[in-house]
Formats: C-alpha cells, sequence, structure tokens
C-alpha cells in the first residue's frame, strides 16, 4: 500500500496506494502514512500513527491495512497476534479515529501470488484476514475485502499472467536490482494499478460518501 520513493524508471516496485491517485478527482488529497515493513505494533511504536492522529481532521477518511508484517511470528517489534494484539490495535485505530470526528475504514491484506491446486491462490496469510473482517464487523466499520477481490483477480488470470503484476524481475533489467528478484508479495506498476481500481471500485461500494472523490 506504500507508496515508493524511487522514480519508476529507478526502481519496479510500486504499492497499490500510490497508484489510487490516479482514480481521484483530486490525488493531492489522499495522505498516504501507509511504510514498507510496518505492522500495527510496529506503526504505533515507531510514531507514525500518533503523526498520523496530529494531522486528522473531522470529516476525513482512514482506510487501514495491516497483515503481512504482524504475522511474523520471529520478530518480536512487529508480531501481533491475529486474535489478541492485532485486533486490539485495529480496535484502537477505529476507536481513535472516530473520536476525532473521521471515519475509519478497514481493508483486508492483498493475497500473496502463491498458487496451489486447480489454480487456486491459497491463503498464507493465516487469520489475519478474518481478524479484519470480524473486528469490522463488531465495530460496524466499512470493510475493502482486498484479500477476497485479489485471491479472484490473481485466479482470474493465472499462475504464469501473475507473475506480470508482481516483482518478477529478470536479472540485468533494472540496474537497481542486478541479480533480479522473485517475489509474490510486492507489486510492480500493472499489478499496484490492478489492485488499486479494485480498491477504488470496493471503496465506492463500502462507502458511499467517498464516491464523489473518485472519477
Amino acid at each position: 500500500m506504500a507508496d515508493k520513493p524511487d522514480p519508476p524508471a529507478l526502481h519496479p516496485e510500486r504499492g497499490w496506494g500510490q497508484l489510487l491517485r490516479e482514480l481521484l478527482r483530486e490525488p493531492a488529497r489522499l495522505v498516504n502514512h501507509a511504510a514498507n515493513g510496518r505492522s500495527t505494533r510496529r506503526f504505533v511504536d515507531e510514531g507514525r500513527w500518533a503523526h498520523l492522529l496530529s494531522q486528522l481532521q473531522a470529516g476525513d477518511f482512514v482506510l487501514v491495512q495491516f497483515g503481512h508484517n504482524d504475522q511474523k511470528a520471529d520478530d518480536p517489534r512487529r508480531f501481533a497476534d491475529a486474535d489478541t494484539d492485532f485486533k486490539a490495535y485495529l480496535r484502537r485505530f477505529v476507536a481513535e479515529v472516530r473520536a476525532r470526528g473521521a471515519t475509519a475504514l478497514l481493508a483486508t491484506p492483498v493475497a500473496r501470488r502463491k498458487f496451489g491446486a486447480a489454480g487456486r491462490v491459497e491463503n498464507t496469510l493465516g487469520r489475519y484476514p478474518q481478524a479484519l473482517r470480524e473486528v469490522a464487523t463488531e465495530l460496524g466499520v466499512p470493510l475493502v475485502d482486498l484479500n477476497a477481490l485479489t485471491t479472484r483477480h490473481l485466479e482470474a488470470l493465472g499462475p504464469e499472467a501473475s507473475k506480470e503484476e508482481f516483482m518478477w524481475i529478470e536479472p540485468g533489467r533494472w540496474a537497481a536490482l542486478p541479480q533480479g528478484r522473485r517475489d509474490d508479495t510486492h507489486y510492480v506498476l500493472r499489478g499496484a494499478r490492478a489492485t488499486a481500481a479494485l480498491a477504488a471500485q470496493a471503496l465506492r461500494e463500502a462507502a458511499p460518501a467517498l464516491r464523489d472523490w473518485f472519477r
């Protein structure tokens, strides 16, 4: 979801939050606080959540998406158990956004490109997508179920075509990645743009007040 600082001419990785701006009538209204590698715990511990709250105004919308890094049980700085700490952080985020007169929205984490039998995408995120769904239902928060949407999208593309949306980089193609990379989590431009389109449609449906924000 995070903005990638390197210009596209120097590095191929893009975040879907970056590409969401292309679909907005006023791109500058989107302030992307997401950062690579952060979990709910680390986002709070680094002061990033406090910084977001300091900029928040009544009437704003805050889209919260975590999960990929919360599941890293071997890293105590990031790990947040799906059914305890992770849910507690989500509840805190929603409460503190609402306390400032803003609207919280929750998004499930995007699917990784991991295919199993019969071309089906396997869940590599454990309980985290479902934990987000459960908190959204519990608190009455609009939900953008990007895990379900990207799973269907990848299955429609299939194992080979879907590589073109991820960081499957051949050696020597990019100066920044001389050895290449095979990464089934992070997007190149095509994948970020496709996911942004899925997110935009889901946001229109989940939060009708946002419809006029989009082209």
